[in-house]
């Protein structure tokens, strides 16, 4: 299930809630009982470990060569 985060404009609060994708643009109450909050968009970052030897490190350059880089 997606997760929504909103920010009260009341309270200034930051919440976040899990809720269906057809609820996404529902309002939102925040934790302390506003109802004047707004859907934040937020970002989702995902970190790994590239292989040294991997077709990135052995072409070189930032998109694997494609560039000419």
């Amino acid at each position: 299930m997606p997760r929504y985060e909103y920010r009260c404009r009341a309270c200034g609060d930051t919440f976040e809630l899990n809720r269906p994708m057809e609820q996404s643009a529902a309002p939102a109450r925040c934790p302390h009982g506003h109802d004047d909050t707004v859907k934040l968009l937020s970002t989702v970052s995902v970190a790994g470990r590239a292989s040294s030897t991997g077709p990135s490190a052995a072409s070189g350059g930032c998109c694997g060569g494609a560039c000419g880089c």
